[in-house]
């Protein structure tokens, strides 16, 4: 028996990017890009309870053209955004049921876990409202979205044994990067023998336009193939993989990857080495050497979030895009009350515990001339 009642293709529709038209998301675009996706045989759509306008947009595009049995849908609660109460928590999940008209959800997800983030879920019990809710079959699968270090994610699964799936940020940029630790997280999935859903399998698009001398290594191999989809094949080439989701914005990125997709049947080896060619040719560029092991936020006295400045300053690096970077920027510093780089006061306590032997100070004076 597979993890649905029927097996899935590999290819998810992640609901996050979604087409506009002004500030409104494009509903008609939308629901040609849903045909074109269930005509294709792809099922798998993935919301969330703070994606705005997607739950809504889902319910015209799909819920209300298709039947209910055949598509599978995720969303998720976010009980760590502005709850105060389980009830506050709880309400999130009736308002997703109403947005999207589905009946029920395929899979529910605790949002975002990692860090701070994953107290609100413990001290609002949603694990036991996730279990109720499946009882009743209101869900179908429950697990949750993760974003921290293996560690973390292991004493998770070893506290909540009975969760049936989990959402892990997966590229071949951060497979071995520390401070995202995609292998690693994979990993300890495995060892607890839950299957994996996806994100971020093109680093918020980033790995669609990669560094040129990374586009010359893939384009040399397939040059009719986008360098899109080495990410999503690599991605959904990895044991014990239920699904990987696309961001798809338009059109023309839902023909593409449903081109490479639809009869997907796994990397052969000679394309695997030219994944990891490229990942090789990624590191050479040169960047911070912060493996985020966080040794300098524990002494310093201003708060200062520095590997997460470091982070953001090595993607504008890597990639040119300063808008993904001013976005990292806002969710490793502002999202986890850090103080950004400006402020720091140059003390030096940091540099006398980094490992890496980096001259903290002068690397975050360049971080705040490059983020003014």
């Amino acid at each position: 028996m597979s993890f649905f009642e029927k097996e899935i293709k590999k290819l998810g529709f992640g609901l996050m990017r979604l087409p506009k038209n002004g500030e409104d998301i494009d509903v008609e675009q939308v629901k040609e890009m849903v045909d074109l996706f269930m005509e294709a045989g792809f099922t798998y759509f993935d919301t969330a309870w703070v994606y705005t306008g997607s739950e809504e947009a889902i319910r015209e595009a799909l819920v209300e053209r298709y039947p209910r049995e055949s598509f599978q849908l995720a969303t998720k609660n976010a009980a760590w955004a502005g709850c105060k109460t389980k009830e506050d928590a709880i309400a999130q999940f009736e308002t997703s049921l109403e947005r999207t008209g589905a009946g029920y959800f395929d899979n529910y997800l605790l949002h975002n876990l990692g860090e701070q983030r994953t107290r609100a879920f413990d001290d609002f019990d949603m694990w036991e409202f996730v279990k109720e809710k499946k009882a009743e079959g209101k869900i179908r699968h429950y697990g949750f979205s993760f974003h921290s270090t293996p560690e973390e994610l292991d004493e998770i699964l070893t506290a909540h044994p009975d969760v049936e799936f989990v959402q892990l940020q997966i590229n071949y940029a951060d497979w071995e990067n520390p401070a995202i630790q995609s292998r690693g997280v994979y990993e300890v999935a495995r060892k607890h023998g839950k299957p994996v859903v996806i994100m971020e399998p093109l680093k918020g698009g980033l790995l669609a336009n990669p560094p040129e001398a990374v586009k010359k290594i893939l384009n040399e191999k397939e040059p009719e193939l986008s360098a899109a989809s080495w990410g999503i094949r690599f991605a959904a080439n990895l044991e014990g993989v239920l699904c990987v989701l696309s961001g798809m914005s338009d059109l023309d990125q839902m023909k593409d990857n449903l081109s490479y997709m639809k009869d997907f049947n796994g990397l052969t080896e000679e394309e695997q080495a030219t994944v990891e060619a490229a990942r090789v040719e990624l590191n050479k560029i040169p960047l911070i050497p912060c493996t985020s092991c966080n040794y300098c936020a524990k002494v310093c006295p201003t708060d200062i979030g520095i590997s997460g400045s470091f982070t953001a300053a090595n993607m504008l690096t890597l990639f040119g895009n300063r808008e993904f970077a001013e976005h990292e920027l806002g969710f490793m510093i502002d999202f986890h009350g850090k103080k950004r780089a400006d402020e720091c006061i140059k003390c030096g306590q940091c540099e006398e515990v980094c490992p890496q032997h980096i001259d903290i100070r002068d690397e975050l004076e360049k971080v705040a001339e490059l983020f003014s």
